[in-house]
């Protein structure tokens, strides 16, 4: 009999600090695609299916734990009883890259008064982050991805009262408006993000737009909607009072947005710095930053959620005060459009539809919206 991992058992087992061994036994030119990264380098392996069958030594010390991944989780069973059969703790990851590229891990956040609970929702095989708030019986939603059951599932009776995008997303197909409207709640978002940025063609979302300066109440808690522009024209950042802010891809914690994904790098180059500067000029350094995604491991907190102070972010761009400096540190880091975030972004404002196959291949891969 194969035994199976499912994405989220193999999380655990990793953070709680398991000697887990990756084999992936696609072709090694797949893992430009994307890969399973959440072990060092020295427990990920990569050896063709077809050519594990026909010997017993993978190269990974006997008796180790090994879940072996490939496409939808077929041929890793075949590898991973093979394994087992020759003294290796051996697992298939159920359902494969494409279970894993879907898979979202939830995540405690300290609560601040305000709300009785707040939730960081990872999807890992990205590298982003979406949030769910709840206070009162009230519950908010923000930057959530296409496949939202681990949001619907976090509400526990609370009532989602409403959904929202920081920002147009182009590295993920967004499934905020989806989730508002099976909930017959308002889906928020700035309308200069309701247009395509590449020539200028409106959207087609039904949306609740919002402002700069606007508050939202949920429960108790009482969340103010800030404009920060720059990566985005539409960017905004939901704050709530001075405990924390959900800064989607204007602020992360070890670098900024990308602006140059627009098409408009000069221009938005400017108004990122301007955003930069009001946001330092007037949030407290203890206000907790949580943005919409991470880079890498180094960028989460011992319990693997991934914000921080303003104060103590390690953060290069945010610490440059002299707008022709902050220019060229942009210059000298931006880079090449990936190919599918044209596409994205025209799904997500509502121009094109895409069916879930395609999805997937769009979405394949970590996000690269933070400069480097």
């Amino acid at each position: 009999m194969t035994h199976e991992i499912t994405p989220e058992n193999l999380v655990q087992a990793v953070e709680g600090g398991e000697d887990v061994h990756i084999l992936d036994v696609r072709a090694h030119e797949r893992l430009a695609s994307g890969r399973i990264d959440i072990v060092p380098a020295d427990r990920f392996h990569n050896v063709r299916g077809s050519e594990l069958l026909a010997r017993d030594d993978p190269g990974i010390p006997r008796g180790a734990h090994v879940a072996v991944v490939c496409g939808l989780g077929n041929d890793s069973r075949r590898v991973a009883a093979h394994l087992s059969s020759h003294g290796y703790r051996a697992e298939s990851v159920a359902g494969g890259m494409i279970a894993w590229n879907h898979t979202v891990i939830a995540r405690e956040l300290k609560a601040p008064p305000q709300l009785d609970r707040l939730v960081q929702l990872d999807r890992i095989a990205k590298g982003a982050l979406g949030y769910l708030l709840v206070s009162d019986g009230e519950a908010f939603v923000v930057d959530p991805p296409r496949f939202v059951e681990a949001y619907e599932g976090g509400l526990r009776g609370a009532k989602l009262v409403g959904v929202a995008d920081t920002h147009a997303h182009a590295d993920y197909i967004s499934g905020a408006e989806a989730l508002a409207r099976a909930h017959f709640v308002p889906y928020y978002l700035h309308p200069s993000d309701a247009i395509y940025p590449y020539d200028g063609t409106p959207g087609a979302l039904r949306f609740k737009p919002v402002a700069g300066g606007e508050r939202l109440r949920v429960g108790r808690a009482e969340l103010e909607v800030v404009h920060t522009p720059g990566h985005t024209e539409g960017s905004v950042t939901w704050k709530c009072g001075d405990a924390f802010a959900l800064t989607g891809d204007f602020l992360f914690v070890k670098s900024v947005g990308r602006p140059d994904l627009g098409g408009k790098t000069d221009e938005w180059t400017k108004v990122l710095f301007e955003s930069l500067r009001a946001a330092k000029r007037a949030w407290p350094r203890t206000l907790r930053i949580y943005p919409a995604h991470y880079g890498a491991a180094s960028e989460r907190a011992a319990d693997h959620t991934v914000g921080g102070a303003l104060g103590d972010l390690a953060n290069e761009p945010l610490r440059i005060d002299d707008a022709g400096r902050f220019a060229a540190w942009i210059r000298a880091r931006a880079g090449k459009l990936p190919d599918a975030y044209r596409r994205i972004k025209a799904i997500n404002i509502g121009l094109e539809s895409v069916e879930d196959e395609e999805a997937d291949v769009l979405e394949a891969g970590r996000n690269e919206c933070a400069l480097k």
